[in-house]
């Protein structure tokens, strides 16, 4: 795994540190591919646990009645958070042996009250492989963690942990981390090239959503809204859709992020859509694509992608095809 960064430096968050001690719990239990989800999926709970324990006392001094009224937290983009999967539950329950199923009974809750959550949430924490005591000791370690540098800055600053989070792993795995983790240098400059102000924004590769976060910080850092654009996304990881999901919830970033096994080639799950920007780092020179199988499809405007065995062909017409303006001389 990476060295962790010194705490302090530049743009680092002060408790970066903290992080890395919290991931780095889990080496030698398991693979990072693995542990990067236990404990961003704990780190989830907790922001918004936090979220809502923060809208609930300002509920119960200003207007005690609401405080119990789901609607007046979704009002404020804030989820809904049963007692059960609330943070301070697990803290009380950390050392008992049974904390994996607490674990995994609170993210339950939360996607039962919370239908974007539906099947996005992590609910393996009751497994053989996973040591309860070592689950109790991240919880702590999670606990002492403060998110909220300033009033109203803690979701920012929770998407900065998830973009630290996934740079640190994509390097730790090697070429996997590629999989699912483009440099947020990278998709900044991209963002900057093509200045998506307003409309919709297609990703067909999306990973862990690093395009979309990085495009809605261009609309507001220039003065729009982010209700200004609309995003789209298809990708062919469960894991890998399901971090972008959780990374897209807490930054308050509404999207139509497709999963499915086939992938975009085979089984492309928004046909008709046709988008204003594309913004994608789609795994270039891929072989085993099956390209073969797909000698007439509609999307090869300007023929079959040559030759069968390299996908990246295939994915700049895929890319064409999905744009507003598809002609090649339309100076988009």
């Amino acid at each position: 795994m990476a060295r962790a960064p010194k705490a302090g430096n530049g743009g680092d968050l002060g408790f970066e540190a903290e992080l890395f001690k919290a991931a780095d719990k889990l080496r030698g239990n398991m693979e990072p591919s693995d542990y990067k989800h236990v404990t961003l999926g704990l780190i989830f709970l907790k922001h918004i646990s936090e979220g809502f324990e923060a809208k609930r006392a300002q509920l119960l001094a200003e207007y005690p009645e609401g405080a119990e009224d789901e609607d007046e937290y979704r009002a404020d983009n804030i989820f809904w958070v049963p007692k059960g999967a609330r943070w301070s539950h697990l803290q009380a329950n950390a050392k008992q042996p049974g904390i994996g199923k607490v674990i995994d009974d609170a993210m339950l809750e939360l996607e039962k009250v919370n239908p974007t959550l539906k099947g996005v949430l992590p609910k393996d924490y009751a497994r053989p492989g996973l040591n309860a005591v070592m689950l109790g000791e991240l919880i702590d370690l999670i606990s002492g963690i403060g998110f909220k540098e300033e009033e109203g800055q803690s979701r920012d600053i929770l998407g900065r942990v998830y973009e630290y989070f996934r740079g640190q792993f994509a390097g730790s795995e090697g070429k996997r981390g590629g999989e699912f983790y483009t440099p947020r240098s990278v998709v900044r400059t991209m963002v900057e090239m093509l200045e998506p102000y307003k409309g919709r924004v297609y990703d067909p590769c999306c990973g862990s959503g690093g395009m979309f976060v990085q495009s809605e910080k261009f609309v507001e850092s220039h003065g729009g809204r982010i209700g200004d654009i609309a995003i789209y996304g298809q990708e062919s990881n469960h894991t890998t859709w399901r971090l972008c999901m959780m990374n897209l919830a807490v930054r308050g970033i509404d999207a139509e992020i497709k999963w499915n096994s086939e992938g975009s080639f085979h089984k492309n799950e928004l046909p008709d859509l046709r988008a204003d920007y594309i913004l994608a780092n789609p795994p270039f020179n891929v072989s085993d694509w099956g390209g073969d199988r797909l000698r007439e499809d509609s999307r090869w405007k300007f023929g079959p992608p040559p030759p069968p065995g390299n996908a990246n062909f295939a994915w700049l017409q895929h890319i064409i095809h999905h744009l507003v303006t598809c002609s090649p001389f339309s100076g988009r």
